[in-house]
């Protein structure tokens, strides 16, 4: 699980080492021996950069994309669970007050446990037991009057729906990019910087500019697939605000 300054020792890392391959292959090929294959490179560079230009962008956009639904499915979770305690208020006794006490615990035990867990790369498994307890009392309701009724039964529709959400919330937490990717953008990344490294140019500042360039584009790309592939892990992460926020709208009823 990488941090922000991890992030920024490999991406500097990447850059130096990609600077001194450039003077190094300087030093052993001299500019004036390979100027001549300039169009060759400049071919062969154009050919693998937009291939893995695409690659970049399509796993850039792919992690992005399961991010912004494992956000979206954490705010279906705890409006879920909102809704839960809200239908409590129809249920009868003693189902009314255990289904509210389950609702509040269940988000408190998501903040304080579940994330955490999450983080460490844990399977979260606090809150499991609470939605079991949660189906357990609403199969003991009784209804007898209409209310009691229709309170049940939109109480179930809720309590399917969290246990979906908190079911996907657990996949995606597992969820990652197969290693066949992960060597897919490193030995594309590899290729492209290494064929920028080809070039014969008399300018080396300007050559070294253009590797300096190349290096550090696909460094960050690579960083942040890393950090957004895992949303709830580092230091870009789903957070738990939601429950927060359920917890609040949970006290203020």
């Amino acid at each position: 699980m990488l941090n922000y300054l991890d992030d920024v020792v490999l991406v500097a890392a990447t850059v130096i080492a990609s600077l001194g391959f450039m003077v190094a292959l300087y030093r052993v090929w001299p500019c004036e021996k390979r100027s001549h294959a300039n169009d060759l490179i400049g071919w062969q560079l154009s050919i693998v950069g937009t291939t893995y230009a695409v690659i970049l962008g399509f796993m850039l956009y792919t992690v992005w994309t399961a991010f912004g639904e494992a956000d979206l499915n954490v705010d279906l979770e705890a409006n879920a669970v909102v809704n839960i305690y809200s239908l409590a208020a129809g249920l009868p006794e003693p189902q009314r007050g255990q289904m509210r006490t389950l609702a509040r615990s269940y988000a408190t035990t998501a903040v304080e446990l579940d994330w955490p867990a999450m983080a460490a790369a844990k399977p979260p498994n606090s809150t499991e037991q609470i939605n079991a307890a949660m189906w357990r009392t609403l199969m003991t309701v009784k209804s007898a009057s209409p209310t009691e009724i229709n309170a049940a039964d939109h109480s179930l529709y809720e309590l399917s729906a969290l246990t979906e959400h908190r079911r996907t919330r657990v996949l995606q937490n597992a969820s990652r990019l197969p290693p066949v990717l992960w060597w897919v953008l490193l030995v594309g990344g590899t290729l492209t910087i290494v064929s920028s490294c080809l070039f014969g140019s008399e300018s080396i500042k300007l050559h070294g500019l253009q590797v300096f360039a190349f290096s550090l584009l696909i460094s960050l790309c690579l960083i942040a697939i890393a950090d957004i592939n895992r949303p709830f892990q580092g230091e870009v992460h789903v957070g738990d605000l939601a429950f927060r926020r359920a917890l609040l709208n949970m006290q203020a009823q």
